[in-house]
């Protein structure tokens, strides 16, 4: 066979099919772009999703952390200066809240600034500002079910409120003290909406049990930063029966930030259905 230039002609033909054949395993423009599109589409329709659950996940840690946080704070205050939430005597002083220690005064103010560091306090939430598209606004709760003084897109009015260290904010009724549930009695809404002096269930002095309407506060485990909205049932209504915990789905619209909670003796507890469910179960 005739060799030319180092190589035959058989070995120079089948230089010409390899290179042939490697342009047809190329792909066109047209391909790509379809493929990218479809990528695209893809994106578009799981990512919303994956970040919703992502900040679903975030959401029900931190509400568990900030619970655990308060309790430890009830317990430590009653070993150490002897009283609890249960034990307040008084409301917190007003503008001067972040003065009050527990060695001259019983109120949660006191609980809180003698057991939490890095915590400031807020006479008023609207004194809790946050950034909207550059202007600075009074904190403000977008969607509300269960909190009193409270509506839509609007500022809760009655509450005194401590940003800790975490960034969460912790609020409660500015005139709470004394709360405390009798031993043996279930919390359930009939307690959380009265406010008489609590007793057992059916007492001798025939209150019914209760006193815990004036103890009533929230989390929110995202400070002010948005979306500002408490957690809601996803199936049912949204509520303070704690006693019948609703599912509350992992998504945007009602894994929220917002969590009710309330204050008895040295503990915190969930106050609606929702936040119960999200407290007691893991996903």
């Amino acid at each position: 066979m005739t060799r030319r230039f180092g190589f035959t002609l058989a070995e120079g033909a089948t230089h010409v099919n390899l290179l042939q054949t490697n342009a047809k395993a190329g792909f066109t423009l047209a391909e790509v772009l379809i493929t990218l599109g479809i990528i695209g589409v893809v994106a578009a329709m799981t990512i919303p999703t994956l970040i919703a659950n992502t900040n679903g996940a975030k959401f029900r840690s931190q509400f568990k952390k900030t619970i655990s946080t308060l309790n430890q704070a009830g317990l430590m205050s009653q070993a150490q200066y002897d009283f609890d939430y249960a034990g307040t005597s008084a409301a917190c002083t007003a503008s001067k809240g972040a003065e009050d220690h527990p060695e001259s005064v019983m109120t949660f103010c006191a609980v809180l600034n003698g057991t939490l560091t890095g915590q400031t306090y807020y006479e008023d939430l609207s004194k809790i500002k946050r950034s909207n598209n550059g202007k600075e606004e009074s904190y403000k709760v977008i969607k509300t079910y269960t909190l009193d003084g409270a509506t839509d897109n609007a500022t809760p009015t009655g509450y005194h409120a401590y940003t800790l260290a975490d960034g969460s904010i912790v609020a409660f009724k500015s005139g709470a003290a004394g709360c405390e549930l009798a031993i043996g009695t279930q919390l359930t809404d009939t307690i959380l909406a009265s406010a008489t002096p609590p007793t057992s269930e059916g007492g001798s002095d025939g209150k019914a049990a209760g006193g815990l309407n004036g103890c009533l506060g929230f989390i929110d485990v995202n400070g002010a930063t948005l979306p500002n909205k408490e957690v809601s049932c996803s199936a049912g209504t949204t509520s303070r029966k704690v006693q019948e915990p609703c599912p509350v789905k992992n998504d945007a619209n009602h894994m929220t930030d917002i969590f009710p909670i309330v204050f008895h003796d040295a503990t915190v507890e969930p106050a609606s259905n929702a936040a119960k469910y999200v407290l007691t179960t893991s996903k």
